[in-house]
């Protein structure tokens, strides 16, 4: 492995561990701002915000493919429902991570995408310098 491909390894690392940090902050937030979500501890929120990611980067693009007709349809607002049914499976998988129902889940990946954003602004402002 040459020396560009290990330096752009450590930075997709990098990057997918700042991602997690920023969001383990945004489930934290958005489970106080919303009754329906609940989130144990800080490690309960890390470990939400990994296992969304994960689910993110295997089993979103496979849903996104096999919905491409309803989503064009809907206008693209069946992504919604994608990001709440990963949500809920989320919580099926993390113990100490509760999601009432599925609008608990469809509100809370809005407001979860909403902090994400003003979250990661810094981050944004600093790599256009």
């Amino acid at each position: 492995m040459d020396n560009t491909s290990q330096k752009r390894q450590r930075f997709q690392t990098m990057n997918f561990l700042v991602k997690t940090l920023i969001t383990t902050f945004a489930v934290v937030i958005t489970s106080y701002l919303l009754g329906g979500v609940h989130v144990d501890s800080f490690i309960t929120a890390l470990v939400v915000a990994f296992v969304l990611g994960v689910l993110n980067m295997i089993l979103k693009p496979v849903l996104i493919l096999l919905t491409i007709p309803v989503t064009i349809m809907s206008l693209g607002l069946f992504l919604l429902v994608i990001n709440a049914f990963i949500i809920q499976l989320a919580a099926y998988f993390v113990k100490g991570f509760e999601v009432a129902t599925f609008w608990w889940a469809l509100l809370f990946s809005i407001i979860l995408s909403v902090v994400s954003w003003f979250l990661e602004l810094p981050a944004r402002q600093r790599h256009r310098r």
